[in-house]
């Protein structure tokens, strides 16, 4: 992936490969600038490859129709919309849904939505507004716009990164139960390594940029995780190594 012409272009992506299955938890580690977000803007189709083929279900992503859900660092919450009409908005404009929003937006879709709050601890929040909210509990309800349309594919862009340690950690038991419940396939983009051991099955290590991956390993901890294991010498080891391989690709 080549950003720019001539003497401006840079070259954000090496050649790389990376190939995900149905249910995967894949976590995306690297120095900063790395190329990380790159692949998520390829593979949701925001981008097109300066050169090469990324495909979802065996077709090209600009060829098919996929339902994604996204949460970033910022639940960019509409300020005018309560809680629920804003954890709806996908139901409006995602097919199949938005043929029956009308019909459903106050029946099925409501209850759809009210079961996604109860599942993150926000049952009774529903008609509140996100200046509301605290920010640990706008990413709740981030996490839920990202999944009440059941989305095949849900990418996460640092979605945990400003916050606290103590409501992250909160999250990832959060994120953690609603994967485990939904079994979505879900790429994740992070700086913590903690976070990446704690809710992916599959960390990749990407080299400073022009980023490609170099490092492809399941993680062996059973799931459920509990949070006290990242205390753990296993997991410390793990992130350490991770840790470690980081450092060796921003300094060569």
């Amino acid at each position: 992936m080549v950003f720019g012409t001539g003497d401006t272009a840079v070259t954000a992506l090496s050649p790389t490969s990376i190939r995900m299955d149905r249910g995967d938890f894949l976590a995306l580690v690297g120095p900063s600038g790395c190329g990380k977000s790159t692949i998520l803007k390829l593979v949701s189709n925001l981008i097109q490859p300066s050169s090469g083929l990324v495909l979802v279900g065996g077709k090209e992503a600009r060829a098919k129709e996929l339902r994604i859900g996204m949460a970033f660092q910022n639940p960019t919450m509409l300020p005018w919309l309560t809680i629920e009409r804003n954890i709806m908005m996908p139901l409006k404009i995602v097919s199949p849904f938005k043929q029956t929003y009308r019909k459903d937006k106050t029946g099925a879709f409501r209850d759809r939505v009210h079961a996604l709050l109860k599942q993150v601890g926000l049952q009774g929040f529903a008609n509140h507004y996100p200046w509301q909210l605290s920010g640990g509990m706008l990413q709740r309800s981030n996490l839920c716009r990202a999944l009440i349309h059941e989305p095949d594919l849900l990418l996460l862009d640092e979605p945990f990164g400003a916050l606290d340690q103590f409501t992250r950690e909160e999250l990832w038991q959060i994120m953690q139960d609603l994967y485990l419940d939904r079994k979505p396939t879900v790429l994740l983009v992070t700086h913590d390594l903690r976070e990446a051991g704690y809710l992916a099955n599959r960390i990749c290590v990407m080299s400073a940029r022009p980023g490609r991956i170099i490092s492809d390993e399941p993680v062996t901890i059973p799931q459920p995780r509990e949070i006290g294991m990242i205390y753990s010498p296993e997991f410390v080891e793990m992130t350490q190594g991770l840790r470690e391989l980081i450092a060796q690709v921003r300094s060569t």
